[in-house]
Formats: C-alpha cells, structure tokens, sequence
C-alpha cells in the first residue's frame, strides 16, 4: 500500500468510513487525487505540522474555550466560498486587484472569529519551515485538531492545498447559509458545492459544542416570520431559558450556548437537543421540525448512536475539505494569511524604503 494510503488508514474512523472515502479517492470523487497525509514531509523533514498546530490551539483553549468551534467555523465559511483557498483569511487590500475581504460579508462581520489564532499558528510555522505551510491547510488541520481537542473524533487530514489570490465577499453574502434558513434553502446551498443531505445533517452537529449571538435567534423568540410570536418548533421551557440570557430589544452580541449541556465538548447532544425542540438556531430545527423531511431519520440515528455520528461528520468534513481546490501551481503559499504575497512584499518593500 503506498505510504499516503497507509496513514489515510491510521485515521481514526471505522474500516467502513475509510474503505467507502479510499474508493471515492481513487475514483477521483472529491478531487482530492493531488494531497496526501505526507505532503509536507519531504520540504519539512523535521517538522511536524499537525503537532505545531494542535500546540497552539491547546494554548487557546486555556483562556479560550470557544476557540475550536470558532476555528472550525472558519473551515467552513472558506471552504463554502470559492472552495478551501484561505479566502476568508484575506483582509481588504487596495491593490491593483483589489480585494473586498470576505470578513465584512454578513454571515461574517462581527462574528467570524479566530484570526489571531490563525495568525500564531502561521508564524510557528513559518519559523519552522519558512513558505512551505498554506493557510488553506492550517484551516483543515485546526479544524480537525478543534474537534479532537474537545472530545470529538480524530482523522487523518489530507494535505497540499494551496491558497488563494483573491476574496469573494458577494458569494459569501450568497452562499453561507443563514441561521434563518429553512430546509430547503439549506439543502440547496450544501447541494451546490458538492455535499448531500446527510452531509448537511453531520455537519451541521458541529453545532454541538460553541455560541451564537442573540442576533442571530432573538426572532425565534418574540417575534418570529412577524407573526408577533414565538416559534412554534421552539420548546415553551427553553424559550424561557433564553429569553432571560436575550431580552427582547436587548444586546444583540451577548452569547448563548448551542448546547446547553455540554457547551465547549463536540458529542452527539445536538441531536438530543433537536428531538426535545432545543435547537438553538432555526437552521438548526429545521432538520428536525420540518415534516416529512428525510433528514429527521439521520437526526434520530445520530442521536442514538454517537459513532455513527462521529463516522458520518469525519466523512463529510473530508469532503467539504476538498471543495475547489487549488493545488500543484495554481495560487500560492501565503507567508501572511492575511495578506496575498503581493501585497506582503510591496509592504515590506515600502518599510526598507523608510528605514
């Protein structure tokens, strides 16, 4: 078996996951023919990327216990948007081309976090093998390390993504989904970046461990589609619950768990939450409260059996990992995350110039 085959194998999900993920690879299923597990081994023969990526999360997590479900977010609102480029990562730049950052795109402002972690985690790298590492790959890694760090499954996380030129904040206005999504909305955005309804349900558990503001579900609460109401789909008790964390016309940034129970652990009791009606977000309660959905089967599978679960969301985050990859030459190896190498360069350039 040659070598990258070999430590995909040593992933910690079950034989059949990774039977069913290695069929697909050598099918080409996900475009993911270019990474391996051991794209970095040759250019950093004495460095280990994953562990310097999990050091600092560790580090985080002491002083802050939101940071891995902040970290996977990102992940995932890059990988939604032009595919997994470290387009999120990119600040505005008035350079000739230009770049709108997709940070100040709605599903982001003020509320997509974790860049200086990033950051740090860039700069470990680089001090260990200098333009080497992409952005793009130390989003995938930090996600895996973020959901093994909190009591989640591990895997193997393949490895040679390249980073983008450029952002998009208008497709990642129009292609995140809302967290007042319905169902069908929500399959159609999954749907069209490759990922199916068991990976929207899967992925979507990733809302079992981190918050969300009041912004994003005090509608749920009081008034919700203006009928003056709450939702109907919402339980009478935890609606009480979180009308005293979110007062109506009260601060919108304040915080409330997505799982009340064990808010900073990645388990199965999102699913839990939604058979009782406790699903925080309405994108989240759609899954479970839309009749005749097929979604709410997968919701009761998960909730009854946590591998299963685990399973399911480590196939889907492999396969949203691979969403339009640059590989090979195409894009490049940032040495800022934030800024393109252009923009890096004619930035230092106008420092010596000064000195």
């Amino acid at each position: 078996m040659p070598s990258s085959l070999y430590h995909c194998a040593m992933a910690t999900t079950s034989t059949a996951v990774f039977f069913a993920l290695l069929i697909l690879l050598c099918a080409g299923g996900y475009g993911e023919a270019q990474l391996t597990p051991t794209f970095y081994n040759e250019a950093c023969p004495d460095v280990n990327v994953t562990s310097i990526v999990r050091g600092v999360i560790q580090e985080a997590l002491q002083t802050d216990p939101r940071i891995a479900a902040s970290l996977i977010r990102l992940h995932f609102h890059d990988c939604f948007v032009n595919g997994c480029d470290a387009s999120i990562l990119l600040d505005n730049s008035s350079s000739v081309d230009g770049i709108d950052s997709e940070k100040a795109a709605f599903p982001n402002v003020n509320s997509a976090r974790g860049f200086d972690v990033v950051d740090k985690i860039k700069t470990a790298l680089e001090n260990a093998c200098p333009s080497t590492v992409s952005c793009a790959d130390i989003l995938a890694i930090a996600a895996e390390e973020s959901i093994s760090l909190s009591g989640g499954p591990s895997w193997t996380v393949l490895l040679g993504r390249r980073d983008g030129t450029t952002a998009n904040r208008t497709a990642a206005n129009e292609a995140l989904p809302a967290p007042t999504s319905n169902l069908d909305v929500l399959k159609f955005k999954f749907s069209a970046v490759g990922l199916n309804t068991t990976d929207l349900v899967a992925l979507s558990g990733a809302h079992t461990f981190g918050r969300a503001q009041c912004q994003f579900f005090t509608d749920r609460l009081y008034n919700f589609n203006n009928t003056g109401s709450p939702d109907q789909t919402l339980n009478s008790t935890y609606i009480d619950t979180l009308s005293d964390i979110c007062p109506q016309n009260g601060n919108g940034s304040v915080l409330a768990n997505f799982d009340p129970s064990t808010p900073d652990g990645f388990d199965s009791n999102y699913f839990s939450n939604l058979t009782v009606h406790k699903g925080l977000l309405q994108s989240d309660q759609e899954l479970f409260s839309t009749s005749g959905a097929d979604t709410i089967d997968i919701d009761n599978n998960f909730n009854v059996n946590q591998t299963t679960f685990f399973d399911s969301f480590v196939e889907s985050m492999i396969k949203m990992g691979n969403i339009s990859l640059l590989t090979g030459t195409d894009g490049e190896i940032r040495l800022n995350c934030s800024r393109v190498n252009e923009d890096s360069f004619r930035s230092s350039a106008a420092l010596l110039a000064e000195y």
